[in-house]
Protein backbone atom coordinates (compact mmCIF):
# COMPACT_ATOMS: atom_id res chain seq x y z
CA UNK A 1 0.00 0.00 0.00
CA UNK A 2 1.47 3.83 -1.04
CA UNK A 3 1.34 6.82 1.13
CA UNK A 4 0.61 10.09 1.02
CA UNK A 5 2.98 12.43 2.40
CA UNK A 6 2.57 16.33 3.17
CA UNK A 7 5.54 18.46 3.24
CA UNK A 8 6.38 22.39 2.81
CA UNK A 9 8.00 23.60 -0.16
CA UNK A 10 10.93 26.22 0.53
CA UNK A 11 8.30 29.23 -0.35
CA UNK A 12 6.10 27.68 2.92
CA UNK A 13 3.54 26.52 0.49
CA UNK A 14 2.20 22.80 0.90
CA UNK A 15 2.63 20.16 -1.76
CA UNK A 16 1.91 15.94 -1.36
CA UNK A 17 3.13 13.19 -3.04
CA UNK A 18 2.23 9.87 -3.41
CA UNK A 19 4.70 6.94 -2.35
CA UNK A 20 4.81 3.22 -3.92
CA UNK A 21 4.97 0.65 -0.70
CA UNK A 22 8.75 0.32 -1.13
CA UNK A 23 8.67 4.09 -0.51
CA UNK A 24 9.44 5.45 -4.17
CA UNK A 25 7.45 8.91 -5.06
CA UNK A 26 5.29 8.34 -8.12
CA UNK A 27 3.46 11.47 -8.21
CA UNK A 28 3.93 15.17 -6.53
CA UNK A 29 1.07 17.41 -6.20
CA UNK A 30 0.64 21.15 -7.54
CA UNK A 31 1.42 23.75 -4.53
CA UNK A 32 -1.22 24.66 -2.01
CA UNK A 33 -1.50 28.24 0.11
CA UNK A 34 -3.02 26.16 3.33
CA UNK A 35 -2.61 22.61 4.38
CA UNK A 36 -6.49 22.12 4.39
CA UNK A 37 -6.15 22.84 1.27
CA UNK A 38 -3.69 19.92 0.71
CA UNK A 39 -5.58 17.93 2.78
CA UNK A 40 -9.25 18.40 0.68
CA UNK A 41 -7.16 17.45 -2.06
CA UNK A 42 -5.67 14.39 -0.97
CA UNK A 43 -9.24 12.93 0.38
CA UNK A 44 -10.80 14.03 -3.31
CA UNK A 45 -8.18 11.67 -4.99
CA UNK A 46 -8.81 8.68 -2.21
CA UNK A 47 -12.87 8.91 -2.56
CA UNK A 48 -12.51 9.75 -6.43
CA UNK A 49 -9.88 8.02 -8.11
CA UNK A 50 -12.06 6.60 -10.82
CA UNK A 51 -12.52 10.21 -12.06
CA UNK A 52 -9.32 11.28 -12.79
CA UNK A 53 -7.59 10.66 -16.16
CA UNK A 54 -3.59 10.51 -16.78
CA UNK A 55 -2.23 12.16 -19.94
CA UNK A 56 1.08 10.41 -21.04
CA UNK A 57 3.73 12.36 -22.38
CA UNK A 58 7.59 12.03 -23.00
CA UNK A 59 10.68 14.70 -21.71
CA UNK A 60 13.07 16.20 -24.03
CA UNK A 61 15.89 13.67 -22.37
CA UNK A 62 13.34 10.50 -23.64
CA UNK A 63 12.06 9.49 -20.27
CA UNK A 64 8.36 9.17 -19.80
CA UNK A 65 5.76 11.19 -17.10
CA UNK A 66 2.07 11.52 -16.66
CA UNK A 67 0.16 14.22 -15.29
CA UNK A 68 -2.90 13.56 -13.40
CA UNK A 69 -6.01 15.61 -14.15
CA UNK A 70 -9.32 16.20 -13.55
CA UNK A 71 -11.21 17.63 -16.43
CA UNK A 72 -8.60 20.29 -17.69
CA UNK A 73 -6.61 20.80 -14.35
CA UNK A 74 -3.25 19.38 -13.64
CA UNK A 75 -3.50 17.87 -10.12
CA UNK A 76 0.08 16.26 -9.88
CA UNK A 77 3.26 15.46 -11.83
CA UNK A 78 4.52 12.28 -12.33
CA UNK A 79 8.32 11.16 -11.60
CA UNK A 80 10.10 10.42 -14.84
CA UNK A 81 9.72 6.51 -15.66
CA UNK A 82 12.36 4.73 -18.49
CA UNK A 83 10.04 2.90 -20.10
CA UNK A 84 6.29 2.86 -21.05
CA UNK A 85 5.62 -0.12 -18.97
CA UNK A 86 7.47 1.28 -15.50
CA UNK A 87 4.78 4.27 -16.36
CA UNK A 88 1.85 2.15 -16.30
CA UNK A 89 3.16 0.64 -13.67
CA UNK A 90 2.69 3.66 -12.01
CA UNK A 91 -0.47 4.69 -12.75
CA UNK A 92 -1.98 1.01 -11.46
CA UNK A 93 -0.43 1.66 -8.44
CA UNK A 94 -2.14 4.91 -7.77
CA UNK A 95 -5.64 3.40 -9.15
CA UNK A 96 -4.85 0.33 -6.88
CA UNK A 97 -3.70 1.77 -3.93
CA UNK A 98 -4.91 5.44 -3.41
CA UNK A 99 -8.20 4.74 -1.66
CA UNK A 100 -6.25 2.95 0.79
CA UNK A 101 -3.27 4.94 1.17
CA UNK A 102 -2.45 6.57 4.91
CA UNK A 103 -1.69 10.09 4.62
CA UNK A 104 1.57 10.89 6.75
CA UNK A 105 2.55 14.95 7.25
CA UNK A 106 5.71 15.81 7.61
CA UNK A 107 4.76 19.44 7.31
CA UNK A 108 5.53 20.46 11.14
CA UNK A 109 9.13 21.51 11.11
CA UNK A 110 9.95 19.84 14.22
CA UNK A 111 13.13 17.19 14.68
CA UNK A 112 11.30 13.76 14.58
CA UNK A 113 14.43 12.61 16.77
CA UNK A 114 15.53 14.44 19.48
CA UNK A 115 18.84 14.39 21.07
Amino acid sequence: MGAFVISKRFDDRYKFVFTSRKGKTIFTSTSFELKMECEDSIEEIKLNIEKYSYVKARAANGKYFFKMMMEDTVIATSRKYTTPLLLQKGIDEIILAAAKSDVLDFSVNEFVFPD
